[in-house]
């Protein structure tokens, strides 16, 4: 596969950063990841826009737009990729030991492989780790993610795909790649931004289609709830069918939840001009 690391296609065995590069020391650095279809890149724009908001939240100078559309294409056309993931990553570049930065250009890499599809359904637990919802960096999506590594394998070790993290008042916050919806009485709710969610890009799009609104949610809500579905770049919309071993609902994909994410794909088609 071919990379696009800092202005050059290379070989992915072949790539290099530099082992002083503080991306890699002290996770330095903010990222995005999309899905491609059909060759074409979906929501770049929107993609762009919010690394750009991530690096100056952090401080980084991010690189010009036009070069990151650039290297975009230029990474699905050099791979032959139709429905792919792509991640462009951002760090503030090799520095000296510790934690200042030093005045050189930041690191940027832009990768994409093929999708491999996503379950029907999932399956999550509640974490017993919790999203800090007054951090600084709260809504910055940043490359330091080890505690949504840590939460994930908790789930994993529960037999569950996906975990769901409570911010320390006890609200829902999100899942550790994914936003957190829930359907009561046909009416669609997801975690405000003030709960230390990420603005997702799906998440904004979901809303508009469904109608629903951001709302503060207690951990019973997803107890209570007819339906719970999640949404991602990625993964589009995704019934939520178990929680802590229990069934969300009926344990079936919820009526709510499939409309939306049929509507979701006719959206996607229409904005590529794909249908």
């Amino acid at each position: 596969m071919k990379v696009w690391l800092n202005g050059t296609l290379a070989d992915e065995e072949t790539a290099r950063v530099s082992p002083a590069d503080h991306g890699l020391l002290v996770g330095d650095g903010v990222f995005e990841t999309l899905r491609c279809y059909s060759g074409v890149p979906f929501g770049l724009d929107d993609h762009l826009e919010r690394l750009a908001a991530g690096a100056r939240a952090i401080e980084l100078a991010p690189p010009a737009r036009a070069t990151l559309e650039d290297a975009a294409h230029a990474v699905i056309e050099a791979n032959g990729l139709a429905d792919a993931r792509m991640r462009i990553t951002l760090t503030s570049g090799p520095g000296p030991p510790g934690l200042v930065r030093a005045n050189r250009e930041p690191t940027v890499i832009v990768s994409a492989q093929p999708l491999s599809p996503w379950p029907a359904t999932a399956t999550a637990i509640v974490s017993r780790l919790r999203r800090d919802e007054a951090s600084p960096l709260t809504g910055v999506k940043t490359i330091s993610l080890v505690e949504s590594v840590m939460a994930l394998s908790e789930a994993r070790a529960k037999g569950a795909a996906e975990a769901i993290l409570l911010n320390h008042r006890g609200d829902v916050c999100e899942a550790t790649t994914a936003n957190v919806f829930v359907v009561h009485d046909g009416r669609v709710e997801t975690p405000s931004l003030a709960s230390g969610c990420l603005a997702g890009i799906t998440r904004e799009r979901a809303l508009r289609l469904s109608g629903g609104a951001e709302a503060e949610l207690p951990e019973e809500a997803l107890r209570e709830a007819d339906e719970v579905f999640l949404t991602s770049s990625t993964r589009e919309v995704q019934p939520l069918v178990e929680l802590d071993g229990r069934p969300v609902g009926t344990g079936e994909p919820g009526e709510v939840t499939c409309g939306l994410a049929e509507a979701y794909s006719k959206m996607v088609l229409a904005e590529l001009d794909l249908e």
